[in-house]
């Protein structure tokens, strides 16, 4: 293997055609040039310099080494530009997957920031309610419902990123509208319109909660999404439980109405795999989810005021 930092130093001789000239433009002593390039004839067992009045001249190896030295080192400064790039996040690729809530909520304002700042990177977007078992199957950055503390696995890192509570979509001529809060088990005689295609997390949580206070979810019509489900409760169909993030944009004529005793809350993430953890991309995504996450609570706590 050649040196590349000798090949460096042979050229910048042949360049400027004296070992003192070169070693001017290099900020290196003429001894120490001298040293690299007799060390580069060593090492390729070829005479690649002659000297020429005060100077120095390319023997026929040497024009042939600078020749190819001049590829090699223009190649390698690319390579070294590629890697500047990806330290400082211009280039490469970012995959992010997400659950449906918080799709609409948070990932425009994600895609925005990187687009900006990062217009070299490509983002993959994925819809993807659970976290793969197989590792090289799952996104560098996953958002996802689960418990808090819960272990993403060997070579990933969670950061908690917002408890969401859950409310009741009612529409607003129903008689437990007015209310600041509601009792769970208030709700217990009413058409409960269910909300979950995945019978997920959030879905196991609602069921808990309403199990311990004292009745299973009556649910008389099967929506699988959060929107389907508020058209439903809209047309009159029925009332649906839901987090409170699934519910930010109601239509006309329906409220939200937190619901207690017990209150049920899920837990979001963001999951990041490690290679990726101190990459800016990575690094910005977490930066204005937490942004965003915090101005919907400033918000939250406004109206509650």
């Amino acid at each position: 293997m050649l040196d590349v930092h000798r090949l460096r130093i042979f050229r910048s001789v042949v360049a400027s055609g004296s070992v003192q000239a070169a070693a001017t433009t290099l900020g290196y002593t003429p001894s120490a040039v001298s040293q690299h390039v007799a060390a580069l004839q060593r090492e390729t067992g070829l005479t690649l310099l002659e000297r020429a009045g005060r100077g120095v001249r390319p023997t026929a190896a040497g024009l042939a080494l600078a020749a190819q030295a001049d590829g090699v080192l223009a190649r390698l400064g690319e390579a070294e530009a590629v890697v500047a790039d990806l330290r400082a996040g211009r280039t490469g690729s970012l995959s992010l997957a997400y659950f449906a809530s918080v799709g609409a909520a948070w990932l425009p304002h994600v895609v925005r920031r990187l687009t900006a700042d990062f217009p070299g990177v490509r983002i993959d977007l994925e819809l993807r309610e659970t976290i793969p078992d197989d590792p090289d199957a799952r996104a560098d950055v996953q958002l996802v419902v689960a418990p808090r503390g819960f272990d993403p696995g060997s070579g990933f890192r969670s950061h908690h990123l917002l408890d969401d509570p859950y409310v009741v979509v009612l529409r607003d001529d129903h008689h437990l509208a007015p209310r600041d809060e509601v009792e769970l088990a208030a709700l217990r005689d009413e058409r409960w319109v269910d909300n979950d295609f995945a019978r997920g997390w959030c879905r196991r949580n609602l069921v808990e909660a309403c199990t311990a206070a004292g009745f299973s979810p009556p649910f008389h019509v099967e929506a699988h999404d959060y929107p389907t489900a508020i058209a439903f409760v809209g047309a009159g169909v029925g009332v649906t439980v839901l987090p409170a993030l699934g519910a930010a944009h109601l239509p006309p004529g329906l409220v939200a109405v937190p619901v207690v005793r017990p209150a049920p809350v899920r837990s979001i993430h963001a999951v990041l795999r490690d290679a990726v953890v101190g990459t800016p991309p990575a690094r910005a995504v977490l930066d204005t989810l937490h942004q965003v996450v915090g101005a919907r609570v400033d918000l939250v706590g406004s109206r509650s005021t």
